[in-house]
C-alpha cells in the first residue's frame, strides 16, 4: 500500500494542487462540521444489539413482579408510605411496602415515556426515548489521577470545575454528571452547593449532581433560580438532575436519600432512580437475577414519584455492577458488567422508560491498554444496546475511585468510534448508486478516491479521531513518535488555559458568590 500523508491523500482527493492549498485543505478538515452533516451527533438510535431473547425478557419481568408482589422493599421513611400507600402499595406487618402487578402497570401507563434533559445552553438539550443514546460522565471518585507522575491524589473542587471545563469542548460526551467528590471540602452544605456552582460554571450542557439531605438541595434551589432567571424559568427548563441512590440493596429504601428524592420532586428537579447493587454482594451473582433486582428496586422509585407527581421527569437508572468474585473488588471493565448494562438497556425498552446505566469504566489505573479495551467494549455494548443514558462513560479509572482529566480527551475519541457504530450501516439508493460502480470501473479511473460520492461522504459517513494517531510508521517518527496521553495532556493544558465558555457573568456570578459561601477562586 501507498505510503501518503493526509496531505497527500487530500491533494489526492481535491485534484491538482494549486498554490496555498495545503494550508486550505487543512483549516477545512480542522474547522468544525455543520451539525447537519456531522457523522454522529447525541441521539443516535441504538438497540441493534438485544442480548435477551423474548422469553428471557418474559422470564425476567415475571421475576420482577414477584419480587415487588412477594418481597417488596423496606425502610421506607414515613412520608414515602403514605405516598406509595396512598397509590395502592400495601404496608405489611413486617415494615415491608409490597407492589402488585396491577400498581407496576398502572403507574407505567402513567410515567413519562419520554422526556427533555434540559441544558442551560438549548443546544445541548438531550431528547431520552426509545433507543436515543448519549454519553457522559458520572460517579463519586475520591482521587485523580496524575498522568505525568503516574500517581493518584486526592481530589478537590478545582478537579470537578476543570473537567467540567473539558467537557464542554468534548463533542461525543453530552452531559456532565460529577465525576468526583471534592476532598478539600468537609463541610456536607459547602460540599454539595459549591459541586453545584462548579459543575454549572464549567459546562453550560446537562448537570447531573447528588445532595447529602434533602435541606441542601432545598437551599440549592436558589442558586438554580438565579442562574435560571427566576423559579418560573428554572421549571420550565430544570438543567440539572438530582442523581439519587434511593435504595439499599438487597430490596432497601434509603431513608436520607429519599428525602432527598422528594425534595428534589417537589422543586420540579429531574430525578435519576440510582440502584446500584454489586453482583454477588448486594446483588444476586447471577447476571439475570442482578438485572432483576435493579429493574424491582427502580420500578418501586418510580411508583413512589409518580405517586407524589404523576409523569414528573424521571431517569430509571438500573445501574448494576459486577464483583471479581475471587477478591470481592468491583469490575468495571469486565464483559459481564458490558452484559449487565446492555442487558438493562433491553428491559428499560421493554418497559418503555427512559433510562441510564454505567459503562466504560476501567478497572485500569492509568490511560493505557488495559483502559482501553475495557472502556471500548462495554461502552459500545450500552450504545448499540440503545441505553438513553450511559454514566461513566469518560475519564472513570480504577473501578470508580480515580478519575483523569486526560482521559476525557482520549474518551472523547472513543466515544466517537462507539457512535459511529451505534449509527450503523446507511443501506440507500445513493450509497448504493450502480453509476458509481459504473463510473470508477469502465468510464473512469479504477478507483474511487476523486470521485464525487468520495469527496460527499468524506467527512458526513465518516468520523475522525481528534488526537488518536492514524499516521504511518515513517510519518510517526517524522511527528516525534507522538504519544496519545501526552497529546491529551496538552489538549487539557491548552482548554484550561482559556475561560470557561459556562462561566456566569459577573454581576450574576456577584450575586451567586454574596449569597451562597462560594469556595472556588474567582
Amino acid at each position: 500500500m501507498d505510503d501518503h500523508s493526509p496531505d497527500e491523500l487530500a491533494g489526492r482527493l481535491s485534484g491538482p494542487r494549486r498554490s496555498g492549498g495545503r494550508s486550505a485543505r487543512h483549516k477545512a478538515r480542522t474547522a468544525p462540521l455543520a451539525k447537519e452533516i456531522q457523522p454522529v451527533h447525541p441521539g443516535l438510535l441504538g438497540g441493534q444489539y438485544r442480548p435477551l431473547t423474548a422469553t428471557d425478557v418474559a422470564r425476567i419481568e415475571q421475576t420482577i413482579y414477584q419480587l415487588l408482589s412477594e418481597i417488596g422493599l423496606s425502610q421506607a421513611p414515613k412520608s414515602g408510605i403514605e405516598y406509595m400507600t396512598r397509590a395502592g402499595a400495601r404496608l405489611g406487618e413486617d415494615g415491608r411496602v409490597r407492589f402488585s402487578q396491577a400498581l407496576v402497570e398502572d403507574t407505567l401507563a402513567g410515567a413519562a415515556g419520554a422526556l427533555v434533559l434540559h441544558a442551560r445552553d438549548p443546544q445541548y438539550d438531550l431528547q431520552l426515548s426509545g433507543s436515543r443514546v448519549h454519553y457522559g460522565t458520572a460517579g463519586a471518585a475520591v482521587h485523580i489521577v496524575d498522568v505525568a507522575g503516574h500517581s493518584y491524589r486526592e481530589s478537590h473542587l478545582r478537579d470537578i470545575y476543570d473537567a467540567a471545563r473539558i467537557v464542554q469542548q468534548m463533542d461525543n460526551i453530552h452531559f456532565f454528571q460529577r465525576p468526583m467528590v471534592a476532598r478539600d471540602i468537609e463541610n456536607p452544605r459547602d460540599l454539595d452547593v459549591n459541586t453545584l456552582y462548579a459543575c454549572l460554571k464549567g459546562t453550560s450542557k446537562h448537570i447531573g449532581t447528588s445532595f447529602t439531605e434533602a435541606d441542601f438541595l432545598t437551599s440549592s434551589m436558589a442558586l438554580l433560580h438565579d442562574i435560571a432567571g427566576g423559579e418560573a424559568a428554572w421549571r420550565a427548563r430544570p438543567f440539572v438532575s438530582n442523581s439519587n441512590c434511593f435504595v439499599v440493596p438487597p430490596l432497601r429504601f434509603a431513608t436520607e436519600s429519599c428525602l432527598v428524592m422528594e425534595a428534589a420532586v417537589r422543586a420540579g428537579m429531574p430525578v435519576l432512580l440510582l440502584s446500584a447493587g454489586q453482583a454477588g454482594a448486594t446483588a444476586p451473582a447471577s447476571i439475570a437475577g442482578a438485572i432483576a433486582q435493579a429493574l424491582a428496586e427502580v420500578l418501586a422509585g418510580l411508583i413512589y414519584v409518580n405517586a407524589m407527581s404523576p409523569g414528573h421527569p424521571t431517569i430509571a437508572g438500573t445501574w448494576p455492577f459486577v464483583s471479581d468474585l475471587r477478591t470481592g473488588s468491583m469490575s468495571g471493565g469486565s464483559g459481564e458488567q458490558g452484559l449487565l448494562t446492555a442487558a438493562c438497556a433491553q428491559m428499560l425498552q421493554h418497559f418503555g422508560l427512559p433510562g441510564g446505566a454505567a459503562s466504560g469504566m476501567a478497572d485500569a489505573k492509568m490511560p493505557d491498554a488495559q483502559s482501553g479495551y475495557e472502556k471500548g467494549s462495554t461502552a459500545v455494548m450500552a450504545g448499540l444496546a440503545g441505553l438513553n443514558m450511559v454514566y461513566e462513560a469518560a475519564g472513570m479509572h480504577a473501578s470508580l475511585l480515580g478519575f483523569c482529566l486526560e482521559s476525557l480527551v482520549i474518551d472523547n475519541d472513543m466515544l466517537g468510534q462507539c457512535l459511529r457504530c451505534v449509527r450503523g450501516v446507511e443501506v440507500t439508493d445513493e450509497m448504493l448508486d450502480i453509476s458509481v460502480f459504473r463510473d470508477v470501473c469502465i468510464d473512469g479511473p479504477g478507483h474511487y478516491l476523486g470521485h464525487s460520492q468520495t469527496l460527499s461522504l468524506m467527512q458526513s459517513e465518516y468520523i475522525y479521531p481528534a488526537v488518536s494517531d492514524r499516521s504511518s510508521p515513517k510519518e510517526w517518527e517524522e511527528l516525534g513518535k507522538p504519544i496519545l496521553v501526552k497529546q491529551a495532556a496538552e489538549k487539557v493544558h491548552s482548554i484550561l488555559q482559556n475561560d470557561a465558555e459556562g462561566r456566569f457573568d459577573a454581576a450574576l456570578d456577584a450575586k451567586l458568590r454574596a449569597a451562597h459561601n462560594i469556595l472556588l477562586p474567582i
